[in-house]
Order: C-alpha cells, then sequence, then structure tokens
C-alpha cells in the first residue's frame, strides 16, 4: 500500500480495520488450564445436580424427558459428548478396541456447538420453565435446576470471562486463584444479574393473573375483554424481558468481569447491546461459532486420539478381545477385573470431561470478547480498557514518604506499603 505522498506503507493495523480478529485469540484461551479446569468443574457440578434434581421427580413424566439423560449416569452422560475412536480417521468407526460399535457415529454435534450447545444447554431450564404445557412439577424442576445451575456458573463462568477479558483487553494473564477471588467476591452480582428480568416477568405475571380472575365470571369477563390491552401490553414487556435475557444473560457475566460493577449495570448493557446492536452481536457469534466448530473438531479428534492410543498400547499385552472388554465394560469379565476396568473407564471419561469442559470454556472465552467488541460499537470504549482488580493478598505500595533531615531539608524516604506509610509533615 502507498500513501498519498507514494510512501510506502509498511503495515496494516488489521486489528484496527477488523477488531472481530480478536475472536481468533478465543481458541488459544480456551485449552488453557486457568479455562479448562474451571470449565469442567462447572460442567461437572451441573449434571451432577441436574441428575440429582432429575432423580427426584418423575421419570415417566413428559415435560422432564429434557433430563433423562442425567438422572443415571452424569459422567457419563459428559463424556457421550467425546467418541472412543477420531471422528476423522479412516479406521475411526470400525470395531476393534475403541470399544465403539461397528456402523455407529459418535454422538453428533452441530457446527458451531462451542457456542451454539452450550448457550442451549444452560438455557435449556429457562426455556422449559415457560412452556405452556408444563405442569406444575415440570416447572418446579425446570426452575430449581436454573438456579442450580446459575449458582454454579456465577462462579466458574465469572472466573472464566475473567480471565478472558483480561487476556484480551490488557494482554495480561490473570491466575487461577486470583480469578477465583474475584468471582467468589463478585458471585453475588454474577447470580443476582439473570434472575433480575425474572423478577419483572413473574410481576407482569402476577397482574395478568389478578386481572384474569375475572373471567370466571359472565360480567367479570366482559371487564377482562375491556381491559385486555393492559394484559396485552404486560405480555409485550414480559417477551421483551425474555428476549433480552435469552441473548443477554451471558453479556451480563462479561460485563461484571470487565467493568468490576454491580448487577443493574451487568442488566442495563447487556440489554442495550443485544437490542441496539443486534446484528452486529449476530455477526460476532456466527465467527466465533464458525471458528469454536474448527477448533472443536480439534479437540475431539486429538481427545479420541489420546484414547485410542492408550487402548492400542493395552492391546498388545491383552489381545485385541480382552481390550475390546475392558473398554465396553463387558459383564464377560470376572468382579475383581470389571472393578480395574471401572476404573480404567474412569480415567478415560476425566480426559472426555475436559475435552467437554472445552466446549463451555470457548463459550465464555468468546462471550468475553463480543462482549468488549459490543461496548466499542455501543459505547465507542477500546478494548483495551478493562478493571483492574488488585489482589488483596499483595500489599499495595504508595509514593514514599517525606522525610526531613536534621537541618529541617526535606528528602525521600524507604518505600513502604501505602497502609503503614507516616503521615507527611
Amino acid at each position: 500500500m502507498f500513501d498519498q505522498d507514494g510512501t510506502k506503507l509498511r503495515s496494516v493495523a488489521w486489528s484496527e480495520i477488523c477488531p472481530w480478529l480478536a475472536l481468533f485469540r478465543s481458541f488459544r484461551v480456551a485449552i488453557g488450564a486457568r479455562v479448562l479446569l474451571p470449565a469442567a468443574a462447572g460442567l461437572l457440578l451441573t449434571v451432577v445436580g441436574w441428575s440429582l434434581l432429575g432423580q427426584a421427580f418423575s421419570p415417566a413424566e413428559q415435560p422432564l424427558a429434557w433430563m433423562a439423560e442425567y438422572r443415571e449416569t452424569p459422567f457419563r452422560a459428559i463424556g457421550a459428548a467425546v467418541p472412543d475412536r477420531p471422528p476423522l480417521a479412516p479406521w475411526g468407526r470400525r470395531s476393534g478396541i475403541g470399544g465403539q460399535r461397528p456402523g455407529t457415529a459418535p454422538t453428533a454435534w452441530h457446527a458451531g456447538e462451542p457456542v451454539f450447545g452450550s448457550w442451549s444447554h444452560l438455557s435449556r431450564p429457562l426455556m422449559e420453565a415457560f412452556r405452556p404445557e408444563a405442569s406444575a412439577g415440570a416447572v418446579t424442576a425446570a426452575v430449581l435446576c436454573g438456579l442450580w445451575g446459575l449458582a454454579v456458573w456465577s462462579l466458574f463462568g465469572g472466573m472464566i470471562t475473567r480471565v478472558a477479558v483480561v487476556q484480551f483487553a490488557a494482554d495480561e494473564r490473570v491466575g487461577f486463584m486470583a480469578a477465583l477471588r474475584f468471582a467468589a467476591r463478585k458471585w453475588p452480582a454474577y447470580f443476582v444479574a439473570p434472575l433480575l428480568p425474572v423478577v419483572g416477568v413473574v410481576l407482569c405475571a402476577v397482574g395478568v393473573f389478578v386481572l384474569s380472575l375475572l373471567a370466571n365470571f359472565d360480567l367479570g369477563l366482559v371487564f377482562v375483554g375491556l381491559a385486555w390491552p393492559v394484559a396485552l401490553v404486560l405480555g409485550f414487556i414480559m417477551a421483551l424481558l425474555l428476549l433480552g435475557l435469552l441473548f443477554g444473560w451471558p453479556l451480563m457475566a462479561a460485563t461484571i468481569s470487565a467493568e468490576g460493577t454491580d448487577s443493574f449495570d451487568a442488566l442495563s448493557r447487556s440489554y442495550a447491546y443485544v437490542f441496539q446492536r443486534p446484528l452486529h452481536y449476530l455477526f460476532y457469534v456466527l465467527v466465533a461459532a464458525a471458528f469454536g466448530a474448527l477448533g472443536w473438531l480439534l479437540v475431539v479428534n486429538f481427545t479420541a486420539a489420546i484414547i485410542t492410543m492408550s487402548h492400542w498400547g493395552l492391546s498388545w499385552a491383552v489381545g485385541q478381545q480382552r481390550t475390546a472388554d475392558i473398554a465396553a465394560g463387558a459383564d464377560g469379565l470376572g468382579e475383581i477385573a470389571r472393578m480395574g476396568a471401572t476404573l480404567v473407564l474412569f480415567w478415560a471419561g476425566c480426559v472426555k470431561l475436559l475435552a467437554a469442559a472445552f466446549l463451555y470454556g470457548y463459550f465464555f472465552t468468546a462471550v468475553g470478547c463480543i462482549y468488549l467488541l459490543l461496548r466499542r460499537d455501543v459505547d465507542a470504549t477500546e478494548m483495551d480498557e478493562v478493571y483492574q482488580d488488585a489482589d488483596a493478598t499483595e500489599p499495595a505500595y504508595g509514593l514514599p514518604p517525606i522525610q526531613y533531615d536534621e537541618a529541617g531539608a526535606p528528602e525521600v524516604g524507604g518505600q513502604t506499603p501505602a497502609d503503614d506509610a507516616p503521615p507527611a509533615e
């Protein structure tokens, strides 16, 4: 490129021209231990909690069918996302040491699953709770599942978004314990922010309910018909609140992590960004989903290759058939042998848990970057501006105190912590 004077420009600031290119850094952040470990802990606690809640309600009730995969073996439900054989390998779907049935494909994960799948999974209780045909038991189960998931991810999602926004904005690494302390301190704000729109929806629903009580009488129904525009206005408010919540709740966590603010600011910013820049939001989500799909393809094949290679080495020692029985936990094994096979499956499940955790780690990491991009579009705030939280365990140092020599002339003293610094005379 050349400028007006014919001078050759040696570089192009692509980050200024296309700021959304920062989304391509999400994969590198998401595969780090600071993201994978909190995501794995959050995912495991979520499915265990949902499993316990699923067992507390009737499994025959149709509205609770979405909880069926968590009722029996929640740990195995997590590992179902990762096959035992690399899907891209030419022998990935054959029978043998991998333990997968011949001719069967691994659990289907759609393109963009690290964004869309994680969002739909964590939003499922919210959608189930507002199903018109849901029974009281189904609504109760969905509400309890939603509260449990919100409580879990208010901590671990806060950790991940804090790591992400500081990495994207300041290019600094937040330690695991520092992120944990920040998320624990801000946990009430993370937890309350998504509940505020729900409170508004409930209040509007109570208004419609009170008005609808008159419909039990013929004359009252006439009054309800005359006043029904009020119910429609309340319905409009409820729909608006739920729409903003459905698409804006991930941005709430990113807001608190980036700004160090409270629930009300997180609510206002997320709704403003969703409704003022919907096309920008959609574009960023699609870019993150496309890039995340490539990252998930790499993660799932690499994880399956780890398991396959370990089984391959085992087959050299015990034979292919016994390896297949161990990998499948076959009943033909003896009681002690089944115990050993269970341990083998457990450790393989731990590897699969980390792979599945990538889905949720990438989701919150990408959300952190998307928030910074939307903030730049709406508020014209540069992406490198982020709330810097001083670690409470480290002493803060201020300016050195002013001291005076014997002649009364001022001089600079040694550096001491700001809290212990003596006042200047």
